[in-house]
Parts: C-alpha cells; sequence; structure tokens
C-alpha cells in the first residue's frame, strides 16, 4: 500500500556514526570493570561498567557495501547509514537494513494486444536499484513486491501503443524500433517507481512474438508482404533494363523497330526478366509476321 496522495514523501537524510571511538570506550570499560572486579574492593563500580559495557555493545552494526541501515527512534525516522564498516548509535535506536546493489529482473512472458489489436507475446530486462532508501522503506508497503508489479503494468502499457509489425504512416513498430519502445518504457517505468525511491537503470525487451493462436496467419501474411515487395523491385528493375536496351539499339542502329517490334520486345524481355522459372530458348525460324 502506498502513502496517501496528500502525504508529503520521506526524504533520506544521512545518519549513524563511526563505531571505532565506541569500541575503544567499551573495550577500555571493560577492561577497568574486570580488573575492579577482581580486587573485590567496589564491585558496584565493576558492576555498573559492565551493565555500560552491555548497553554499549548493543549499539554496534555493521554496514556492508552498497548496504544502507534506516535509524528509527520508537517509530520516527531519523536518517539512513550508508557508510560500510563497523557503525553505532545508542542502543535505543532501531536499525533495518536495506540493499542499495543494482537488480537485475527479468518479467514474466505476457499476453497483450498491440496498437492493431493483434495479441502478442512479450517480456523485458529491467536493471534497477533503491537510490531514496527512506521512500523505498516508508512510503511502500513492499518496495520489491511493488517495482515487480509496476514492471508489468508499465510493459502491458507500452505495448499497447505500438503495433507489433507492418504500422501505418512509418510509425514506429514493436519488432523494428525495439530501443526507441525500450526507452519509452523506461521513462513509463520510472515515473511509476519513484514514489518508492527506486531508479531504472536500463530496460530492454528480451523476447517478442505473436501469440500461438495468430502466429502462422501473421507469418503467412510477412510472406506474401515479402513477395509483393520482392516483386515490385523485380519489376522497376526490368523496366529500367528494357529501356536501357531499347535506348542502346536505337543509338548503335543495330536494328531498327518500328512500335510494334518494340511491343513484343518489351513484353518477351519483361516476361524473362520478371519470370520467376528458367526461360526456355525459342529457335525462331521465321520473321515477326510469318
Amino acid at each position: 500500500m502506498t502513502r496517501p496522495v496528500d502525504a508529503e514523501p520521506t526524504k533520506e537524510r544521512p545518519a549513524g556514526s563511526s563505531g571505532a571511538a565506541p569500541l575503544v570506550i567499551v573495550v577500555a570499560v571493560a577492561a577497568i570493570s574486570v580488573a575492579v572486579l577482581a580486587t573485590r574492593e567496589v564491585p558496584i563500580l565493576g558492576a555498573a561498567g559492565v551493565a555500560i559495557v552491555a548497553l554499549m555493545a548493543g549499539g554496534f552494526y555493521a554496514v556492508q557495501p552498497n548496504e544502507g541501515a534506516a535509524i528509527t527512534q520508537f517509530g520516527r525516522y531519523l536518517g539512513t547509514d550508508r557508510q560500510s564498516g563497523l557503525r553505532w548509535v545508542p542502543f535505543w535506536l532501531a536499525r533495518k537494513k536495506i540493499s542499495l546493489r543494482v537488480r537485475n529482473v527479468t518479467s514474466g512472458t505476457l499476453k497483450v494486444n498491440d496498437k492493431q489489436g493483434n495479441p502478442v507475446e512479450i517480456a523485458a530486462n529491467i536493471v534497477w536499484k533503491v537510490g531514496d532508501s527512506a521512500r523505498a522503506l516508508f512510503d511502500v508497503d513492499d518496495y520489491t513486491a511493488f517495482v515487480n508489479i509496476q514492471i508489468e503494468t508499465a510493459l502491458r502499457e507500452v505495448t499497447r501503443q505500438y503495433a507489433y509489425d507492418n504500422a501505418e504512416d512509418s510509425e514506429p513498430t514493436l519488432r523494428a524500433d525495439a530501443e526507441r519502445v525500450s526507452a519509452r518504457l523506461k521513462d513509463d517505468l520510472q515515473a511509476r517507481v519513484t514514489v518508492a525511491g527506486v531508479v531504472v537503470q536500463e530496460t530492454h525487451l528480451m523476447h517478442l512474438a505473436y501469440a500461438p493462436e495468430v502466429a502462422g496467419a501473421m507469418l503467412r501474411r510477412q510472406q506474401a508482404q515479402a513477395v509483393i515487395a520482392a516483386r515490385q523491385i523485380i519489376v522497376t528493375g526490368a523496366v529500367s533494363m528494357v529501356e536501357a536496351a531499347l535506348k542502346q539499339l536505337s543509338e548503335r542502329e543495330v536494328v531498327v523497330l518500328d512500335d510494334e517490334r518494340k511491343a513484343s520486345m518489351v513484353s518477351n524481355l519483361l516476361v524473362v526478366l520478371c519470370g520467376d522459372r528458367d526461360t526456355q530458348p525459342v529457335m525462331n525460324t521465321g520473321t515477326l509476321y510469318g
């Protein structure tokens, strides 16, 4: 559960202190207490020293690299200690550890309708880390679960904004513009998880395919479109070649062709150049009009 909309977000601030000086004090008091108790002259003083050692020892804690410890006093947030090593605070202050390391999450494969209404399967890889420990711990109930849910929500929302392929008016598509889609996913996800103090570092599409129930039909459509595109290129090239051939024949005066012969030659050349089968040579023993 997130904080109420009108509540002021928690902000991280530094807290905690080095444990070196308290450790020296504890060792010194412990040594004196043992010596006093050994002499049995002032047992109360020795007992008091032991109590002080016990209370001070309860304030020691260790912080690992890329880790933080949120310090609270009876439920009130005081700050976060990010300094690694042996640290110390008064024993009555509570410490809650939180990892600040970079995390790598691959979402589950989701089935979402794209912009054209076609069902597609999509998954993404997200690299994120906690940027503000106070927000992560105190502004959302479970920041890890919150991020995972927002990843799925953002991925669904972004997928609906693009067609899988062959969009109209040169619009970006999921398949051809993966980097652009990933950038938009990063921006959308960052806006959603800022409330939890999370920083999204990278987003990448990991899986993209048509859903099984339409994959066969879409594959046939892509094949048909590929054939049409190839034919258009072949026809354009064939017309250019025929035009060049007629021009060279005319300029070199190799043969004089009237309009009917030119039409027949153009027809034959286009058949040869545009056909998808090998041509069969024919021996012409007569004339064009015979």
